[in-house]
């Protein structure tokens, strides 16, 4: 992939995960020179100027003398990296090497092209710097996280290569790399960014699309396992609310449960008058999740093309202004709303398994096991599920409507935003969970079914046994269901319903 003005999501995780080679841009790098040489002339000059020849945070109005310049940077990063907790995933550290190496190329940061040729030389060879994933409020920027980041171009700290964790001079050594030494304006440039926000977002919305579509065909396998009716997902029905959501979603819906046989078995005869919300409101509850991720997805498409440092250069005029454009507000309001988006899908999903293992509302054996008592069945799934579903509501709570003063008051509204990101992807490995539980359960259901289901629903039902069994007897179901939570996590399941 060649980095220039504009990233998508796809180009984005074709690198992050499928380890796509990425380099700069011919017209990248003039745009980054074009901002560096605004820089080298203030630096000449005596005028203070923000970040590159004065302190930072409460130390704005501190000037430092030019000798001191690049010590200035060197200090900033090595001061600023002190996060905590466990280490980020190799994947969100992929995500932010990109993320601020795409920023910087747009050419009003101010940084040399040596700079971001580091950033991807460590992408490029798989070198991920061990950043901690705690200490970002998300105002100026991912601070801590991003300085942990930038600490190994100096080659300080440590960086996961090649399956070890190893001093970060020593893997640039192994690269044949040398480390930077930061000039005017650098150090600043690498951590005014919101890029373990924007890493973290954008993982979780490429996720978060599969999950929607699992959910959407564990909803369809539910609906065909209790003798659901179809008739709530017709076009007319919804087109009379017609969110795009929910339009989209019924669709599909459709699609899953064509030509089955199990529809005209009850239309006649069946004696219930309506189903319950979790099965005929699918649409609608999924449709609103849909149009969450639309929206999370004109944000991050907004964000990738964005420059989040401050100062901003502008080599056209020579202007250097301070501005917000690191302030982490517009990803973390999305991310509280996908948060929610998300614990959605498994609210209902567990509300399907209670359909499904409730004999008195399916009118199926007991929690599906053919010889309830000596057995129990899937009982204990739905405990799990409620309990993943529980877990969500704390985690759903929004992260953005908190805030916090830091820097003696400098920056006295943040975004809380890296929390929210760290919550959502936790929301998001929830929900692959239960619906894992809901597909497990809906399969079983499925098993005292003597017609064929509609054609996704029978082909992903007919997937699912190919790899585990009926259930006849109680078993350990742990190993099934992790099997199960892969094939949602991959979309492996999804794409079989959908290629049928």
């Amino acid at each position: 992939m060649i980095l220039d003005q504009h990233l998508t999501l796809e180009q984005f995780i074709a690198v992050v995960r499928g380890g796509e080679a990425v380099t700069l841009a011919d017209a990248a790098r003039t745009r980054i020179g074009r901002a560096r040489a605004v820089i080298e002339r203030i630096v000449e000059g005596d005028t203070p100027v923000y970040g590159v020849n004065t302190g930072f945070g409460k130390f704005a109005n501190v000037q430092v003398p030019r000798a001191d310049l690049e010590q200035l940077q060197h200090n900033l990063i090595m001061s600023h990296a002190i996060g905590v907790g466990e280490p980020l995933p190799a994947e969100v550290v992929r995500g932010m090497l990109l993320l601020r190496a795409q920023s910087l190329a747009l050419g009003h940061s101010g940084v040399r092209v040596e700079v971001v040729e580091l950033l991807l030389t460590l992408l490029n060879a798989g070198a991920h710097p061990v950043v901690p994933a705690q200490g970002s409020v998300g105002a100026s920027g991912d601070l801590a996280p991003l300085a942990h980041l930038a600490l190994a171009l100096i080659g300080m700290g440590e960086v996961e290569h090649g399956g070890r964790v190893q001093p970060a001079a020593d893997v640039l050594a192994a690269l044949g790399a040398a480390p930077l030494q930061l000039q005017a304006k650098e150090g600043l440039a690498l951590i005014n960014g919101t890029q373990l926000m924007g890493s973290l977002l954008a993982l979780a919305l490429h996720d978060a699309r599969t999950l929607l579509g699992t959910a959407n065909l564990a909803a369809a396998m539910t609906v065909e396992a209790m003798y659901g009716s179809h008739r709530p997902f017709q076009p007319d029905v919804v087109g009379l609310r017609p969110h795009p959501g929910a339009v989209a979603v019924a669709a599909e819906l459709r699609q899953f449960l064509r030509d089955s046989e199990i529809a005209p078995s009850h239309a006649v005869g069946d004696g219930k008058v309506q189903d319950a919300y979790s099965l005929r409101a699918a649409p609608q509850v999924h449709g609103a999740s849909a149009d969450a991720l639309t929206h999370a997805a004109r944000v991050l498409d907004t964000e990738f093309a964005s420059v989040t440092d401050n100062p901003l250069i502008f080599p056209d005029t020579g202007d250097v202004v301070s501005g917000g454009n690191f302030h982490g507000q517009p990803l973390a309001v999305t991310i509280d709303a996908l948060k929610v988006a998300v614990a959605e899908l498994g609210s209902i999903s567990e509300r399907r398994c209670e359909q499904l293992l409730n004999p008195s509302l399916s009118g199926l054996p007991g929690f599906l096991t053919p010889q309830g008592g000596l057995n129990s069945g899937f009982m204990i799934a739905q405990y799990t599920a409620a309990a993943l579903v529980s877990e969500n509501k704390v985690l759903a709570h929004p992260a953005s409507v908190d805030t916090i003063p830091t820097s003696a008051n400098q920056e006295d509204h943040v975004s809380m935003g890296a929390h929210g990101a760290r919550q959502l992807r936790a929301v998001l490995e929830n929900v692959q969970n239960v619906l894992g539980i809901e597909l497990m359960c809906a399969a079983q259901a499925l098993d005292f079914q003597q017609l064929r289901a509609g054609r996704g629903v029978q082909a992903a039902w007919e997937y699912l046994r190919r790899h585990i069994p009926n259930m006849t007897q109680d078993r350990y179901y742990r190993p099934d269901l992790i099997r199960i939570v892969e094939m949602v996590k991959s979309g492996e399941l999804l794409r079989v319903a959908q290629d049928a």
